[in-house]
């Protein structure tokens, strides 16, 4: 009898559910509404001004093509807010190459889509017969992100930008291909409170005097990009430094000639990215970047003029503990290479540092025998300077290193065998040095991930089995005035990819063997002369 009651009670309740009203569809659940007519008839009037569309991005844009596609929400490139439908993203970057790129003009149509908040144009060609860019875009006052990058523009930037008070991104980088892009007044950036993110970069700003003073009137800024701005100088200072949030500083390529100490920027001590490659700023390295700690790629390569004279790394690097990068390639140092190791690179533990550049400078003397300590090295460049001694054994503790290159040295001895250990090793430059003795299986057993090898111009005898298969496939290999002989070296019939071959002068006395043609089809640059 229970059971009997149980179960007339669960048939009661069962039909009692089936007749309550269901709840309305949340609106997580709705249809997305479609978008608003005007502002598809703008949209369309923005694709009639677009002449050419080789990649097809506006090919889903058409007032009544049937499956939805007269709905401008569901057009490519579109994104409507699922709430209004009205559009608030224009995504139309060309990602492919030049050849893909839109051409026309920017229309005022856009004035119509008045909620729009995201506007990606970039690498397209709609310039227009003016060529200039359009002021009107200054009044799309919802706009928080920018992006005309690398639309051939020329003239000056217009101050009507200055009215997107909301703007968070703005990249009007890449865009003086065609005539000159020349703006002598930079005091409307100072409106753009929001502003977190700006890209200038071969925007020609010569004529622009107080640009530092602008930069440091927008606290908000985390990201300043200004490459090869034909910036005249740095060399000023700022009362009191705004620019407390300021993560990212690219200044390189521009000739600022003047003593390094004296720039304005070293006091940012909240920059994780310092770029002033190619800047030509002389002098000592100021003592304030030892202060920097919050540095994680620090680029001071190429900073020369033709007067100065190689400089000794005086300012202590040792407290920056998070510095990843660090590239003074041919920035005229000279010293000791194991006391600037010892006594001015980071020492923290664990040591961050991924990449080393020490490349064309005039440093001397011995690598330190714990060089290993640098357990998070990828790259590790020390070419072209005057380093001497052996290299030490403890370079393979480096697991991580992908990239070693050590050519145009002095250095003498053996190759150790650790570097065999370097399983994720894909660049290997030793040319250019004084090293003897043989290679073997046992240098190269375990680097399955190398590709470039130059051991070029030493005094290296390679004895590598003729039937050995490689774990690894080359596709650049010198190893010019290496002694491979008699017979030709057979292990490298395995590296099918090769495109860059040097076997010269390698006491080869032999016939080119059957699988010669096929093994090397894809060579661009072959050289097997003196054999």
């Amino acid at each position: 009898m229970l059971v009997s009651l149980l179960c007339c009670f669960l048939f009661i309740a069962t039909l009692k559910a089936q007749q309550q009203p269901q709840p309305a569809a949340s609106d997580n659940t709705a249809s997305p509404p479609s978008c608003i007519p005007h502002e598809r008839d703008a949209l369309l009037a923005f694709k009639h001004a677009v002449t050419s569309d080789p990649a097809g991005l506006l090919t889903s844009w058409r007032r009544d093509g049937g499956h939805g596609e007269q709905d401008c929400c569901r057009w490519r490139g579109v994104r409507c807010s699922n709430r209004t439908g009205h559009v608030h993203e224009l995504r139309l970057r060309n990602t492919r190459e030049e050849a893909a790129a839109m051409e026309g003009k920017i229309s005022p149509s856009l004035l119509a889509l008045d909620h729009l908040e995201h506007l990606d144009l970039s690498w397209n060609d709609l310039t227009g017969p003016s060529g200039r860019l359009p002021e009107f875009l200054g009044s799309l006052k919802n706009l928080s992100y920018l992006n005309l990058s690398s639309i051939p523009f020329y003239g000056g930037l217009p101050p009507q930008f200055g009215n997107l008070s909301r703007l968070q991104y703005l990249d009007l980088s890449n865009s003086n291909f065609r005539g000159d892009t020349n703006s002598t007044d930079l005091s409307w950036l100072t409106r753009l409170s929001s502003i977190q993110y700006l890209n200038l970069d071969l925007v020609n700003l010569s004529t622009v005097v107080d640009w530092h003073h602008v930069m440091n009137m927008l606290p908000s800024l985390r990201v300043l990009h200004l490459s090869d701005c034909s910036l005249a100088s740095a060399n000023q200072s700022l009362p009191h430094l705004n620019l407390t949030n300021l993560e990212e500083l690219d200044a390189s390529w521009n000739s600022f000639d003047h003593p390094m100490v004296t720039s304005w920027f070293w006091n940012i001590t909240s920059l994780r990215y310092l770029y002033l490659h190619a800047t030509s700023m002389y002098g000592q390295f100021p003592d304030a970047l030892g202060d920097m700690t919050s540095l994680q790629v620090l680029d001071l390569s190429y900073n020369y003029n033709n007067d100065e004279k190689y400089r000794i790394m005086t300012t202590d690097l040792k407290n920056l503990c998070n510095l990843e990068v660090l590239n003074l390639d041919w920035a005229l140092l000279y010293g000791d290479i194991a006391e600037l190791f010892r006594n001015k690179l980071p020492r923290c533990s664990p040591n961050k540092l991924q990449e080393l550049d020490l490349n064309s400078n005039q440093l001397t003397g011995m690598l330190p025998r714990w060089i290993g300590q640098l357990t998070s090295l990828v790259v590790l460049n020390l070419g072209w300077n005057n380093i001497t001694g052996s290299l030490p054994p403890s370079i393979g503790q480096l697991t991580g290193l992908q990239t070693l290159d050590l050519s145009c040295n002095n250095l003498n001895g053996h190759v150790p065998y650790e570097i065999g250990m370097l399983s994720n090793l894909t660049d290997l430059d030793l040319h250019s040095n004084k090293l003897d003795g043989v290679i073997t299986e046992e240098h190269l057993v375990s680097a399955r991930s190398l590709k470039y090898i130059d051991l070029s111009y030493n005094a290296l005898k390679i004895e590598i089995n003729s039937d050995w298969q490689p774990p690894f496939r080359l596709d650049t290999a010198y190893f010019a005035s290496c002694q491979m002989g008699p017979l030709f070296p057979s292990w490298l019939k395995w590296n099918v990819n090769i495109t860059y071959l040097d076997i010269s002068s390698a006491g080869i006395d032999d016939k080119l063997p059957q699988w010669f043609f096929d093994a090397f089809s894809n060579v661009r640059f072959m050289n097997i002369s003196n054999n």
